[in-house]
């Protein structure tokens, strides 16, 4: 079942690098809780349910038309998947780039992803599932 998890979590990049909300809702539980990177920074901001993520997708796209992701390794954690992300794309209207390498965590149920969080750094999304980085080490 795990494994399946890190299946889906490409599979949800996938639609939004093709910019189809509706495949990557269908991945997505009613009630999903969404904490992207830039939210958290502005003080844990979160999206719920497909509306929220909605908005979130909507404000960001707005922002940066040519967004995408670049998923590098999932890694299967049960219930979670923490896997590493490239982000990248302009400004609307600006030739001047972003670029961020960040850490993601899903947690799944059911084949639904239920919650998601961006992290800046690995030891983080780790301790977001109770590993250090240690015990990721032992554990590989």
């Amino acid at each position: 079942m795990s494994q399946e998890n890190v299946e889906l979590t490409y599979q949800a990049w996938a639609a939004f690098n093709r910019r189809d909300v509706d495949a990557y809702l269908a991945l997505m539980d009613e009630d999903v809780e969404a904490v992207p990177r830039m939210a958290a920074i502005e003080g844990g901001q979160h999206y719920v349910g497909h509306e929220g993520v909605r908005r979130w997708w909507k404000d960001l796209l707005d922002v940066f038309p040519d967004f995408a992701i670049d998923g590098g390794e999932v890694r299967d954690l049960g219930d979670f998947a923490v896997g590493s992300m490239r982000l990248h794309g302009h400004g609307a209207g600006s030739t001047a780039p972003t670029d961020q390498a960040v850490w993601i965590v899903l947690r799944w149920r059911r084949g639904k992803c239920v919650w998601w969080r961006n992290f800046d750094a690995r030891a983080e999304a780790l301790e977001a599932v109770g590993l250090s980085a240690q015990d990721a080490h032992a554990d590989s």
